[in-house]
């Protein structure tokens, strides 16, 4: 298979810095644009960074986003204390902006979201960031990418060397894979899977846990 240039979201994050990492190593991957508000802290050859103030401030038509096989959206916050409005705002009408601007520029791309265990497809249940996460899965799906696929991952044990781990969460890591392994994947699963959806595409656009871990092999 050809190596593949991507670009990615998130990397000052803990799931976007893991999917980087596994990015970096994977020899089918040839290039990666970084983009976000601040640098991700990392040097290397296959890795270029594009820093943006506000995703909603990007041009849809901007050239600096041209010439790329797929975008592993990695980006994302936690609806804790936020409103719906405002966790809609970053989660919603960010990352849907976001993948019009890419596909402008790639038609042909294949586009990754990282959504989250217990999405609410039907966007009519009673968990706010559930609702969010559901709506905003169904627009990636009319889009028009060669591929959308959503991502929903339970626990996601970071790749060994991350610096952007929380300080509280450090402490459990190991827990899940031990007692939860069948809730559990690795970063490393994760970044495999997105590369290898890329490659391959998969019969069902939402993945589950077990569907991230089948594609990662």
């Amino acid at each position: 298979m050809n190596p593949i240039k991507i670009i990615l979201t998130g990397a000052t994050g803990m799931v976007g810095e893991g999917v980087l990492m596994e990015c970096l190593e994977n020899p089918n991957v040839s290039e990666i644009l970084s983009v976000s508000r601040k640098p991700s802290g990392k040097t290397h050859p296959k890795l270029k960074e594009y820093l943006v103030p506000d995703f909603l401030t990007i041009d849809l038509n901007d050239e600096n986003l041209k010439g790329y096989d797929a975008c592993f959206f990695c980006a994302g916050i936690s609806s804790v204390g936020m409103s719906e409005e405002d966790y809609t705002k970053i989660t919603y009408d960010t990352t849907v902006y976001f993948a019009k601007a890419v596909l402008n520029q790639n038609p042909d791309m294949v586009f990754n979201y990282v959504s989250g265990a217990h999405t609410d497809s039907t966007e009519s249940g009673k968990q706010m960031w559930a609702r969010v996460k559901g709506r905003t899965e169904n627009a990636l799906k009319k889009l028009g990418f060669r591929n959308a696929f959503n991502f929903r991952p339970g626990f996601m044990k970071p790749v060994e060397g991350q610096i952007h781990v929380k300080w509280f969460f450090k402490p459990i890591i190991w827990i899940f894979p031990v007692f939860l392994p069948s809730k559990s994947l690795t970063l490393h699963e994760v970044g495999r899977a997105m590369i290898n959806g890329v490659h391959k595409g998969y019969p069902t656009s939402v993945l589950e846990i077990r569907d991230i871990k089948n594609l990662a092999i």
